[in-house]
């Protein structure tokens, strides 16, 4: 993303700079869009998934897996490619939230999909163990800590567990069933 420019991308899809200013004034601004995307369609993947489990740890375990698996290539949605849009995800959603503007967007409204998202997954993890304190922290953690061990698992091998046989989701769940108990 970094080596990206309106210009590259206009290139790609046969149009000039100028009309595409017309929709992100800036890279932040088409990154808030991608990444508002990617959570509305993680969150109806979540809710789609969990929405008929009765069983709160297997409801709880089937959300950790959505949010935390390696997201590749599905042709049912030919309009975008979810694994390359969850590589982006992965290597620059915090750059979206990590800004001086947060606060601002944050009261526009910006960030409320992955808001929701978490919030969904504290009400998963209170449901299996209302005596948690620590609900909102965790869940919050098990979304970003994903995003940063998938980070990690492709490029700086060492400082994780995960790997190709031990996935983030695989980590996640675990931790979850440790301290959730």
């Amino acid at each position: 993303f970094e080596s990206f420019t309106f210009k590259k991308l206009g290139e790609c899809i046969g149009s000039n700079e100028s009309s595409i200013y017309r929709y992100f004034e800036s890279k932040h601004k088409l990154m808030l869009y991608l990444s508002s995307w990617y959570w509305g369609w993680i969150e109806y993947r979540l809710v789609l998934a969990t929405n008929n489990l009765l069983v709160p740890l297997e409801k709880l375990k089937k959300a950790i897996t959505i949010v935390t698996e390696k997201i590749d290539y599905n042709s049912s949605t030919a309009h975008i490619d979810e694994g390359i849009l969850n590589k982006i995800i992965i290597s620059e959603f915090t750059k979206t939230i990590l800004t001086k503007e947060v606060d601002e967007e944050n009261k526009e409204g910006v960030f409320l999909v992955y808001k929701s998202v978490i919030n969904r997954i504290t009400d998963m993890i209170v449901a299996v163990n209302p005596d948690y304190k620590f609900a909102k922290s965790l869940a919050s953690s098990i979304v970003e800590g994903a995003l940063h061990q998938h980070f990690l698992k492709n490029h700086l091998k060492t400082i994780t567990n995960c790997n190709e046989t031990i996935s983030p989701t695989d980590f996640y769940i675990d931790l979850v069933q440790r301290i959730t108990k």
